[in-house]
């Protein structure tokens, strides 16, 4: 077994690891102890919340709140935090905890997890990683809990507190408020929106950027990566606020019966949600066809790379729009912030996002045959689960037993896809040693 392990790439250890917490986590949510009947939930429903749980994303067959015991939600919440960090991040935890040394072989997986270009501070970053996140979740569920032990009593609040700080951080979208109602009951409230978006927005930027930010505190220091993340995330942020305040503003079964400061909280809070998180302060299934759209591709561009979110990344989307950019003015160089961008990075990104997209449609076309809905609604839950995001229209509790399975196959995929298997494709490189004849080719 050892010999075996020796064998497989770092990204193929990440790909296996991934698939074991994920099983582990189905068999444990299969038991009758992790139902709040005591009956045991049926091993697809189990695997299918597993797999959400682990990926980070949040769409469920089955209520968290009402479904599962105690038991039951604190193994997902275990998931989720196991799924968001990643389990080498974990396994380092408990290696410097028993003072154990990481090898060169551990360094270089935790590389490919953190989706680092070297192995360079890698063990740092992953204290930094867990010391921030811990940190994070700790003061977000202490105000969570403050605020929602006014409503549920103070264990239930805190308790809540606690599972739904951990949930928004790792950007995952799991919620115990019951009848899959997710934050609607909360569409008002300054507290909850704006400690949820934070946690949201914290998670999705990405650590490297969380550790660049407190170190350097400075713009002209910032990289080039820290400074991609950030311009791109506040324009899709604010971008999709503005889009949904026009779009739903009038909508009777959305922003309409709102106040004016719940109508801007309310867009706020769907803008920033869909970069990955789940969460929902209204009702999506009620929203207008195209502002559906606008968040379904949110949903697409997802965080940023080193996350805990998933999508093919705001730096993947930055890069490809700077590219065309470029094009349009004739410039053979992309440049950024008075840096240029490699061409091998727009070629990597040009693979993320062309094989994502050609997940998305392939898994739409199967699920626009073997489910009984509408194109865009299938188009909608695809995204989702790819973009591990968890928000739906309502159809995930009524998939069929192959819809599952390809659900969650998408929410694997869509959590290591852009994070492992093309970021090692594009690091094979193997230069020829001869160029063929130039040719030009005619497109457009």
């Amino acid at each position: 077994m050892n010999s075996v392990f020796k064998r497989l790439t770092p990204a193929q250890i990440l790909v296996l690891g991934f698939a074991t917490v994920i099983l582990a986590g189905a068999m444990l949510l299969s038991l009758p102890v992790s139902s709040a009947t005591g009956q045991p939930t049926p091993f697809i429903d189990a695997l299918f919340t597993s797999t959400s749980a682990v990926c980070v994303t949040g769409l469920v067959v089955v209520d968290t709140g009402t479904h599962y015991s105690l038991f039951g939600q604190l193994v997902i919440l275990l998931l989720i935090q196991v799924g968001g960090l990643g389990f080498m991040t974990m396994a380092t935890m408990f290696a410097l905890i028993m003072g154990k040394r990481i090898n060169l072989r551990e360094r270089l997986i935790m590389q490919e997890a953190f989706n680092q270009l070297t192995i360079e501070g890698v063990v740092r970053l992953a204290k930094y990683v867990l010391m921030i996140t811990f940190l994070i979740e700790g003061t977000a569920a202490v105000i969570l809990g403050i605020r929602w032990s006014m409503d549920y009593g103070l264990a239930r609040g805190f308790y809540f507190g606690l599972f739904h700080a951990v949930s928004a951080f790792n950007n995952a979208g799991f919620d115990l408020f019951g009848d899959f109602r997710s934050l609607t009951i909360y569409a008002s409230d300054l507290t909850v929106n704006l400690v949820i978006s934070g946690l949201i927005i914290v998670g999705g930027i990405g650590f490297s950027v969380i550790v660049d930010l407190y170190s350097r505190r400075s713009w002209r220091k910032f990289s080039l990566h820290t400074k991609v993340v950030l311009t791109t995330s506040v324009i899709l942020v604010f971008f999709g606020m503005a889009a949904l305040f026009l779009l739903e503003f009038n909508n009777d079964k959305t922003l309409a019966p709102l106040p004016m400061h719940g109508k801007l909280l309310a867009s706020w809070f769907q803008s920033v949600t869909p970069r990955t998180a789940g969460f929902n302060t209204i009702d999506i299934s009620a929203m207008r066809s195209a502002t559906q759209f606008l968040i379904i591709i949110l949903m697409f561009i997802g965080a940023s790379p080193g996350s805990t979110g998933g999508g093919i990344k705001t730096t993947t989307f930055g890069t490809l729009i700077s590219a065309v950019w470029a094009m349009i003015r004739g410039r053979e160089d992309i440049e950024l912030y008075e840096r240029r961008v490699p061409k091998e990075i727009v070629y990597r990104s040009l693979t993320i996002a062309s094989a994502a997209l050609a997940l998305v449609i392939l898994v739409t076309m199967f699920l626009s045959i073997t489910e009984n809905a509408d194109f865009l609604v299938v188009l909608f839950e695809t995204t989702s689960a790819f973009g591990t995001v968890g928000l739906s229209l309502g159809i995930t509790s009524k998939l069929t037993a192959f819809g599952k399975l390809a659900i969650a196959f998408t929410m694997y995929l869509g959590r290591l896809g852009p994070l492992t298997v093309a970021f090692a494709l594009a690091q094979k490189q193997h230069k020829a040693i001869y160029r063929l004849p130039e040719e030009k080719l005619m497109v457009g």
